[in-house]
């Protein structure tokens, strides 16, 4: 997306929100920190445990932000400036993530796991984008503030949409899903991580899989076939209707199986089994172009 592309305009916001603004206004981007926030971006003043939005909104307006979305009143503000008034910012922001999902057209990635989201997210943007226009999350965004914004920020024209989905406790997962609505599911491991609201694996698991609970029965389900909890995984899907389950790993029943990888100082090739037929996929990190390395990119061969 451009900066000169309009992201969201005061009607459409406040049709999602049922906010009042206080003058019209047009956004070109969005922002919840104003160490970040660029000119044209709409401002939404956030509550946290450790810092007020609120506080922070005329910083906002100083560095020229387009709007604000707010749910008190703000000290020595200028009059006149915009503001979309809402009874709860993060619950407006949830609202203009709908909004938003229900008017893309495009294909929605939905990415959890305990280790390797970030990582697959950024592979798979730089793959897909060779192919169609791509929109991803930023940076780590997977939280019940991160997926709202990314939703809010994908790129209108975008073919594929890619969005993580992280979690601290059970029932995190299935919140964020129920807002991606995700028509892809990749599960990228299961592992003890964030275990302090789990007493095993397997309910890190249970909890992983609530992101197939949001999805449509064409969807499709990707998931480690290597992984010791694999089955029930597997359950979790099907058990919400998902008939195409897909997998990878180096399992001989793995849709995506890797049949040899070789791991070298400065590029790898490994070689897969994709529906009966071999491919050579080579990655290379130092973006030169010498024998067997791709010059910097990912490419099948």
């Amino acid at each position: 997306m451009t900066r000169q592309q309009i992201l969201w305009t005061a009607a459409r916001a406040a049709e999602a929100t049922g906010g009042i603004n206080t003058a019209d206004w047009v956004a070109t981007g969005l922002s919840i920190n104003t160490r970040t926030l660029v000119p044209g971006d709409l401002f939404i003043a956030l509550t946290g445990p450790n810092c007020d939005g609120h506080d922070f909104v005329k910083a906002a307006f100083d560095k020229g932000a387009s709007a604000a979305v707010v749910h008190r009143p703000i000290a020595d503000l200028p009059t006149g400036q915009p503001l979309l008034q809402v009874a709860d910012s993060l619950v407006a922001l949830q609202d203009m993530a709908r909004a938003a999902r229900a008017d893309s057209q495009a294909r929605f990635v939905g990415i959890t796991g305990s280790v390797g989201k970030t990582t697959v997210k950024n592979a798979l943007a730089h793959c897909l984008n060779a192919q169609a226009p791509t929109s991803a999350s930023q940076a780590s965004f997977n939280n019940h503030w991160g997926v709202p914004f990314s939703l809010c920020t994908h790129q209108p024209d975008a073919v594929y949409a890619l969005n993580e989905l992280g979690m601290s406790a059970a029932g995190e997962i299935r919140a964020l899903s129920a807002l991606v609505r995700p028509d892809i599911a990749m599960i990228t491991t299961i592992a003890p991580a964030h275990m302090a609201a789990f007493q095993s694996l397997a309910e890190v698991a249970a909890a992983k899989s609530e992101i197939f609970d949001s999805m449509a029965s064409d969807g499709i389900a990707i998931l480690n076939r290597d992984h010791a909890l694999f089955a029930q995984m597997d359950a979790a899907a099907r058990n919400c209707g998902l008939k195409d389950i897909r997998s990878f790993g180096w399992h001989e029943s793995a849709s995506c199986r890797i049949l040899d990888a070789e791991l070298r100082t400065d590029y790898s090739l490994i070689t897969l089994k994709i529906s009966g037929k071999k491919h050579l996929y080579s990655a290379c990190r130092t973006g030169t172009a010498s024998g067997d390395k791709c010059g910097g990119c990912a490419v099948y061969r």
